[in-house]
């Protein structure tokens, strides 16, 4: 099986789990698959392994925590210890795919606002000025950050993973993260001068750009 099969069968194999062995297997597998490096085929190959032995386990009356311990996370970072690399090929196309949703999701939501604003609210004009030297800044500074700022919350929910924290002090944190992220976007796209040849372009062709940006990442990740 290739890895989306190997997730599909891992997701319907899980709702035979009970609650308690749901919960602590599930905390491996995010812990698990949030490991970066680690090569996708094989690491969805092991978390359909350790399934097995726990349903096989439940069987016989036994729980998950039986089988790989009171401390899952020490057991995780060996399996992860023994899981191979991903290739560099592989970790550079997840990194194009990243831009192109990236882009997407900026372009296409910037179209909507705007046009949304024009036609609904007579906000704003339709045809927009885009300096373009400007716009090649704004997302060389832009793309850095928001893969830093992606890293940064996956990195939180690895290390959130088998402790117990308020869930609603934890939304509230990264509401808080995502808001200030958000102004550090604006304020470089506000402050940033115009520089370089003007090009007018009308609102909603940002949300054609957006959806083609999709598709090629959506492709992309097809061929991954």
């Amino acid at each position: 099986m290739n890895t989306q099969q190997l997730i599909s069968e891992n997701n319907r194999k899980r709702e035979f789990l009970t609650k308690e062995n749901k919960e602590y297997y599930e905390d491996m597998l995010v812990y698990i698959r949030l490991s970066f490096d680690k090569s996708d085929q094989e690491t969805e190959e092991v978390l359909n392994e350790m399934l097995d032995h726990v349903l096989l386990a439940q069987e016989e009356g036994r729980t998950a925590k039986d089988i790989f311990g009171s401390n899952p996370k020490q057991y995780a970072d060996e399996v992860i210890g023994e899981l191979p690399r991903m290739v560099t090929k592989k970790q550079l196309q997840y990194f194009v795919m990243g831009i192109f949703y990236l882009l997407a999701a900026w372009v296409g939501m910037s179209g909507i606002i705007s046009t949304g604003a024009y036609y609904l609210f007579h906000v704003g004009e339709l045809y927009e000025d885009h300096y373009l030297v400007s716009q090649i800044l704004i997302l060389l500074i832009s793309i850095p950050l928001a893969f830093l700022y992606l890293i940064l919350t996956l990195q939180y929910i690895r290390w959130s993973t088998f402790k117990s924290i308020n869930r609603v002090g934890e939304f509230l944190l990264l509401w808080l993260i995502g808001m200030l992220s958000f102004g550090v976007f604006f304020l470089i796209y506000y402050f940033m001068p115009d520089i370089g040849p003007n090009l007018q372009l009308p609102a909603y062709i940002k949300i054609i750009i957006g959806v083609i940006l999709f598709i090629f990442g959506r492709i992309l990740y097809k061929r991954i």
